[in-house]
């Protein structure tokens, strides 16, 4: 069963129960309004349903509550920081804040983030980018228990590893590419089995290498206490993409690389290299303006095909989610729901 919640609501709880485990007002909206914005833009995955994990994370000391960004090398447009475990969806702000106030000086920054705990949805930071006028380029890698299986292997190896662009479009909502380079995101199954749901074949393997519609197999243990894995997207491509995320957002950034076996830690500790570019500065503003218009027209002049209602670019669905559920409510199912309350017991929060 699954119950509705207004944006409001939950922003209310999350943040209550993000005080009673050690943040400051500031960063529990911070926060809270991040993992919010997941949910209404259709992302559960990345949604109130981590904040359980997040509890965890701050009680067995993965995650540092109120915890701000390091600089580790300060080159001008080249920023090498350090997150020091503290929320990522502070660090990640306050990293992109000054990445970007960089790139538009310079022209572009290439910024280095370690040790930055969850960074959530990164899509929201190359929102934060395009709003300014700069294009952002994002790799990330994930060190937690390893889900996802390397191309031609049977068990986890790395984690969902998202690549994000994001692109502003002159008089339009941008192109908001964000996506894990596993074909599924590892919450996207949390979801499903908390939901009940079986999975569409081609998704997962079980804990013996073997193909399975059960999401169970990478969020419980299974028989043995061993776990399933996630398949890459896109066979030896996306593997090849998750790879390139581990190289650059993990060893590149000094934030580290997963080459040891899975333990039951909470923490989720992220790195991420982004790069950013102000148009502007390169001397193309005109023409890239000109261009991409009339690529995107180009691409809109497709008629549907079978089944389809048209053609859509990366960040509208978001844009759409976001629209219907402001209005509708957020479903969450009654198993989150209740995580949700065990956890804020955890630290004294009642929620209702």
């Amino acid at each position: 069963m699954t119950k509705k919640y207004s944006a409001a609501q939950l922003r209310a709880t999350v943040a209550a129960v993000l005080a009673k485990a050690g943040s400051s007002p500031a960063e529990s909206r911070t926060v809270a309004d991040n993992l919010v914005l997941a949910n209404l833009s259709g992302h559960d995955s990345h949604g109130v349903g981590m904040l359980p994990r997040y509890v965890d994370a701050v009680l067995e000391g993965g995650l540092t509550p109120n915890a701000s960004i390091e600089v580790k090398l300060d080159g001008g447009c080249l920023l090498a920081l350090d997150g020091r475990r503290g929320y990522g969806q502070v660090v990640g702000e306050q990293a992109m804040a000054l990445a970007m106030t960089r790139a538009q000086e310079a022209g572009s920054c290439v910024m280095a983030l370690a040790n930055a705990h969850h960074l959530g949805r990164i899509g929201h930071f190359a929102e934060m980018a395009v709003e300014r006028g700069l294009v952002s380029i994002h790799f990330v890698n994930v060190q937690s228990r390893p889900v996802v299986a390397p191309f031609g292997g049977g068990d986890g190896r790395y984690g969902t590893n998202p690549f994000c662009v994001g692109i502003p479009l002159p008089g339009q909502p941008p192109f908001l590419l964000d996506f894990a380079t596993s074909r599924v995101a590892q919450g996207k199954m949390r979801v499903a089995h908390n939901e009940g749901r079986q999975v569409e074949p081609g998704y997962l393997i079980d804990e013996k290498g073997q193909p399975t519609t059960n999401p169970g197999v990478v969020v419980v243990p299974q028989p043995g206490g061993m776990f399933g894995a996630l398949l890459a997207f896109g066979e030896h491509k996306g593997y090849g993409m998750a790879v390139a995320c581990e190289l650059l957002g993990g060893a590149l950034t000094g934030s580290g690389t997963w080459h040891r076996p899975a333990d039951d830690k909470r923490a989720v500790i992220n790195g991420m290299f982004t790069i950013l570019v102000d148009p502007r500065k390169l001397g193309t503003q005109d023409s890239f303006a000109s261009e991409a218009l009339a690529f995107v027209e180009w691409l809109r002049q497709s008629p549907p095909g079978a089944g389809s209602e048209g053609v859509m670019l990366a960040g509208e669905p978001e844009r759409k989610a976001r629209r219907q559920r402001e209005i509708e409510g957020i479903a969450i199912d009654d198993q989150t729901w209740s995580e949700i309350v065990t956890a804020g017991a955890r630290v004294g929060a009642e929620v209702d």
